[in-house]
């Protein structure tokens, strides 16, 4: 007991405390679970804790060898707590989540991720793993008034230039990594460029429908000229060590469906420059699309994916116009060129780590020959996605970090990461 982590709740202030008499819990596919040595780290700096709304604390009682439901203040009787769940800086994957009851007509959570954090030893712990030494995200990295400083500089420079100026907002406004990156001349970039998307999915986090599920950040409004991008991207990959800019962010739809204008401005660029990583983030959609890009000279492609099951995948992305068939090919279709491929794989404990899913993973992996694996963690409320992809309650699961072990068996070549790695070797 002593050496285990102890639950964390919030009194009716929002005080965030700790309970001695039990330890901190985990989820995994809503199922609870004791905490084991390993399963957690010293909550990485720049994480943020949340509190959960109409969810009560679950902990593990090491003496009456139960879970137990913490329904009020232990030091205020009859006073209302809340769970708390941690949000983990990027390059840490969760291993569980959070560990609560959810009470009627509780609110939907918003589109974040929910890992159980705990404390010991004077300090809050997390149920995750790092799974990428990058620090190019790292907090400790990042000094607003500096990124502010440079934004806003060159958001006056480069007046006419409309996606100098959204960028800039990103970076300021909304303190997106990549974006504070590209003013720090540094790392990775991100390219906007389309306002529209050929899939409705469930989390989307720059368009949302439903009035109870707030889009985290706004969505791209227009299509950059390739000029424009390329006053982007191009002093990034002369001048940034390690460079790579990619298209695909979270504050825009599909990129592949301004496919003209993303092949028009990776010749531009490679006209100016032979410097650095061009890569797009996207769902694969358009395998046709995706070969006129590698013709252009496109380096890498991160594909996302929530399941490497087709109806689970469907339920989230609702695809428009494409299929599952499409997102293998267009994989394939960049292996076939020789370039660096890889997915962007939504992370949930209990569903990520199902036998089901592993073994439809292998396949996936088998089929495509991936390179790499990032291992991102699912933003959405638990409950609500499993409800909503009708998801089984698992009869058993693997662990995530064991799953990734089984996978670097089956596939040594295989790596696993968060971020899009730089390919220039004269740049590593």
């Amino acid at each position: 007991m002593k050496n285990r982590p102890k639950l964390l709740y919030a009194d009716e202030a929002g005080n965030i405390l700790d309970f001695p008499e039990l330890e901190m819990a985990g989820s995994s596919g809503g199922q609870w679970r004791r905490m084991q040595p390993g399963d957690w780290i010293p909550l990485p700096q720049g994480s943020e804790l949340f509190l959960l709304p109409s969810r009560l604390p679950v902990g593990y009682d090491s003496r009456a060898k139960n879970f137990q439901v913490l329904s009020e203040d232990p030091d205020h009787r009859g006073r209302k707590v809340q769970a708390v769940a941690a949000f983990m800086a990027p390059a840490h994957t969760q291993i569980y989540s959070a560990a609560y009851q959810t009470l009627p007509d509780a609110p939907l959570l918003p589109l974040f991720s929910y890992s159980a954090v705990g404390w010991l030893n004077d300090r809050f712990v997390v149920a995750g793993v790092r799974v990428d030494a990058d620090e190019r995200q790292d907090l400790r990295h990042f000094n607003p008034k500096i990124i502010e400083r440079n934004a806003r500089r060159r958001m006056q420079k480069e007046g006419r230039n409309r996606l100098v100026q959204h960028l800039g907002k990103c970076a300021v406004t909304y303190g997106c990594p990549a974006a504070r990156n590209l003013f720090m001349k540094r790392w990775e970039a991100p390219l906007p460029t389309s306002p529209v998307c050929n899939a409705g999915c469930l989390g989307c986090i720059s368009l949302q429908d439903r009035e109870d599920l707030c889009a985290t950040q706004d969505r791209i409004t227009f299509v950059p000229s390739p000029e424009e991008v390329c006053g982007v991207a191009v002093p990034h990959l002369r001048e940034a060590p390690r460079a790579v800019v990619s298209f695909g962010q979270g504050c825009e739809g599909e990129p592949l469906l301004q496919a003209e204008t993303l092949a028009r401005s990776i010749r531009m660029m490679r006209e100016c420059t032979p410097r650095g990583t061009i890569n797009l983030n996207t769902n694969g959609s358009l395998p046709l699309r995706v070969k006129e890009l590698c013709d252009a000279g496109l380096n890498s492609i991160r594909v996302s994916m929530n399941s490497a099951q087709q109806n689970f995948y469907q339920a989230y992305f609702n695809p428009r116009g494409y299929t599952f068939e499409d997102i293998k090919l267009s994989l394939k279709t960049v292996k076939n060129f020789g370039r660096f491929a890889s997915i962007n794989y939504f992370v949930l404990p209990g569903f990520t780590d199902s036998p089901p899913e592993f073994e439809a993973l292998c396949g996936f992996i088998q089929e495509t020959q991936l390179d790499l694996i990032q291992m991102r963690n699912l933003n959405i409320d638990p409950e609500w996605y499993r409800a909503h992809l009708r998801i089984p309650p698992p009869e058993k699961t693997i662990g995530i970090r064991q799953l990734m072990r089984r996978l670097n068996e089956r596939f040594p070549e295989l790596k696993f990461g968060y971020f899009n790695p730089c390919l220039d070797e004269t740049l590593v």
